[in-house]
């Protein structure tokens, strides 16, 4: 469980980091590292990083939450929240860049896929 939550976390900071690289781009080097009074109007796929970065820091403290508890609550199915943890912390990955490429129906299906990774995660506890 341990390398999921870890897993989990990289997957998070590569969700934070990524409308970054959107700007960098967009700005150059010097501007960006700059004081960017002026931010410059998000392009397509800025946009959808921003949103995909707001999407995963909403999904993100529930997995944590739940990924702890399990770890410190008598008689929680270690073996089903290890499973859960992982279908999330894939879900989360694949979910990423479908959402960047804009690709409407597989990005769905890789949100669905998170949420029930957090549901096996939560059943574990019961």
């Amino acid at each position: 469980m341990v390398f999921w939550i870890i897993a989990g976390v990289a997957v998070h900071y590569i969700a934070v980091f990524l409308p970054a690289l959107f700007v960098l781009a967009g700005l150059g080097l010097g501007g960006y590292l700059g004081s960017r009074d002026a931010e410059p109007a998000p392009g397509p796929h800025h946009g959808r990083a921003q949103r995909a970065l707001r999407n995963a820091q909403e999904n993100f403290a529930p997995f944590v939450a739940l990924a702890l508890l399990t770890l410190v609550v008598p008689g929680a199915d270690a073996g089903l929240a290890t499973t859960g943890a992982a279908v999330y912390v894939l879900a989360r990955l694949a979910y990423l860049p479908l959402y960047l490429l804009a690709v409407p129906v597989l990005r769905s299906i890789a949100w669905t896929a998170g949420f029930a990774g957090l549901i096996l995660i939560a059943a574990a506890l019961v």
